[in-house]
């Protein structure tokens, strides 16, 4: 982008401390469309021999040449900072040329450039490192993070020296209003691109984060699962569609081992093999933590996994289970839902909060076995589990006092 104005103009500046002879420092007031940046000279002058109109010095002497001739070979490596950032295709600003010219010019590092160069490793690293799932995240936060640029800036990309306190205060604020996001996918979205800050203020390529000051929180959400009447509604009610059947079944079969929907997407027949009994286990690892899910199948689940043994699309694939997409097995779990009178938003997710709770930890196995299970990499995260049951019970001893107490 050209600039529409650019002012070069010499002028001399009275020095913090006097010196004794009264002279001062000579600096260039740099000026792109209508913005202004003052740069030192590092040179002194005598005021008295300064021609403050046309801004060089006066006299025929050899250092008033001298002078003259190093603001002429300044003016030249200022057209030359200019020129650089029109061969990068920088925008043409004040504070861009002082940058180069102070040796504080970091070429070619702009946010979207950065965002989507972090982007194409992760994606290189998808089953290695990374989750499909992750790098599909991290793309629709570089999406996201374009459209801010463009709707605050006005601009494509911008450089990574303008990110401040205002940058994420007001991708927040967008968030918020423009997407109208609720505070835990704002805070998702923020955390993604915190990432991507950080690594440059790791690399030095930024003095300071700028995320210091914000504070950001995720809201607590709780778990939902279906109790184990509704999960025995699920179990009995009769679907007279295959395809809303076929739902179920895997439905269930997620209740019965806990796995989230990738997991269960990816079984094959070699992540089905002996345990440490000799029964038949799940013996592999989850996608999203890499974390060992070691899981003893239950007579519900191995009868599903029989079921489907021969489905064409299991044949096809060599998965176990002929999984839809997340998103229509959702809109079939909500039908569901509707058809066993379950009033819960039912989505594929409240299978691994049901194997959790309603299957696992009110049927008194422990939380530590629980958590292996899941695939937790700490306890900590099965607790929340724990206390959905201590909710549950809280809630059946309370109705029960009622009983007694009419009873009496």
């Amino acid at each position: 982008m050209l600039e529409k104005s650019f002012g070069i103009f010499f002028f001399l500046k009275k020095p913090k401390t006097e010196n004794t002879e009264g002279m001062r420092y000579v600096y260039l007031r740099l000026t792109v469309d209508g913005s202004s940046k003052e740069i030192s000279t590092k040179r002194l002058w005598h005021p008295h021999k300064w021609n403050a109109v046309a801004g060089k010095a006066t006299g025929s002497k050899e250092e008033s040449k001298s002078l003259n001739n190093f603001l002429e070979s300044f003016t030249a490596l200022v057209y030359k900072a200019k020129q650089k950032l029109i061969d990068g295709g920088h925008e043409i600003s004040a504070a861009a040329i002082k940058d180069i010219l102070t040796g504080n010019w970091i070429d070619n590092k702009m946010i979207i450039e950065l965002f989507q160069f972090h982007n194409d490793q992760m994606r290189d690293l998808i089953g290695k490192e990374y989750a499909k799932g992750t790098h599909e995240r991290y793309e629709t936060s570089l999406q996201h993070t374009r459209s801010f640029i463009q709707w605050k800036y006005q601009k494509n990309d911008i450089s990574i020296k303008e990110l401040d306190y205002e940058f994420i205060e007001q991708y927040s604020f967008w968030f918020r209003t423009v997407q109208n996001c609720c505070n835990n996918t704002t805070v998702k979205y923020l955390g993604n691109f915190k990432k991507i800050v950080l690594a440059c203020v790791k690399k030095k390529w930024l003095v300071s984060d700028p995320f210091v000051e914000f504070k950001f929180k995720k809201n607590k959400v709780k778990k939902m699962a279906l109790s184990s009447a509704e999960l025995r509604r699920v179990e009995d009610k009769t679907f007279t569609i295959d395809r809303i059947s076929q739902v179920r079944d895997i439905f269930l079969f997620s209740c019965y081992t806990g796995l989230a929907y990738i997991d269960a997407k990816q079984l094959k027949s070699s992540d089905i093999g002996p345990g440490v009994d000799g029964e038949l286990w799940i013996l592999s690892s989850r996608q999203k933590t890499d974390g060992d899910t070691n899981i003893p199948l239950l007579p519900k689940a191995l009868e599903i996994l029989t079921i489907y043994k021969h489905h064409p699309q299991c044949q096809n694939s060599g998965a176990l289970l002929p999984m839809l997409s997340n998103q229509k097995m959702n809109s079939y779990l909500k039908e569901i839902a509707d058809l066993c009178g379950i009033d819960k938003p039912l989505t594929y997710h409240i299978a691994r909060h049901t194997f959790a709770t309603t299957v696992t930890l009110v049927n008194k196995v422990p939380i530590e076995t629980v958590s292996k299970m899941l695939g937790h990499a700490s306890i900590k995260q099965t607790q929340d589990y724990a206390k959905i049951v201590e909710e549950k019970i809280s809630e059946d001893m309370k109705a029960l006092k009622t009983r007694l107490q009419e009873a009496s």
